[in-house]
């Protein structure tokens, strides 16, 4: 088990009373939880920021009738095998569909995969979260 580690902060009032204010809604019991977090999510940015091996997952919808947009997909995410964990496929309506597809890779390379998967004609929204593979976080 890591040992732990306290230090002291100096903030404003306001921008302390804002942080626990965004806590309670947040659902945190405690400010140390919420740093951590903060930290945390710092140092995934980092990874990111330094083309380390990342995760993540990438979301498209999109109408699954315009021409040729499905095997477009298809071959683009083949070209990306290696950095694919997982894709789901969800038939939102009769016309619209949702794909979930789970990533992980140098963050250069996913990048590069999300901006082919965003930008061919038919795709009606695409998103991206960037993750960690958890390997160098606490």
């Amino acid at each position: 088990m890591t040992s732990l580690i306290r230090f002291g902060i100096s903030l404003e009032k306001g921008l302390l009373y804002k942080f626990d204010e965004q806590l309670k809604k947040r659902g945190y019991t405690n400010r140390s939880e919420a740093v951590r977090d903060l930290i945390r999510e710092s140092l995934v940015k980092k990874e990111w920021q330094e083309n380390k091996e990342v995760s993540g997952a990438i979301t498209l919808v999109y109408n699954h009738h315009k021409r040729e947009l499905v095997n477009q997909l298809m071959d683009i995410q083949h070209d990306y095998h290696n950095n694919i964990l997982s894709t789901q496929h969800l038939h939102l309506d009769e016309d619209n569909c949702l794909e979930i597809i789970a990533i992980k890779g140098r963050a250069k390379q996913i990048k590069e995969l999300y901006g082919k998967l965003s930008s061919p004609k038919g795709i009606k929204h695409t998103g991206f979260a960037e993750a960690t593979t958890g390997n160098k976080l606490l």
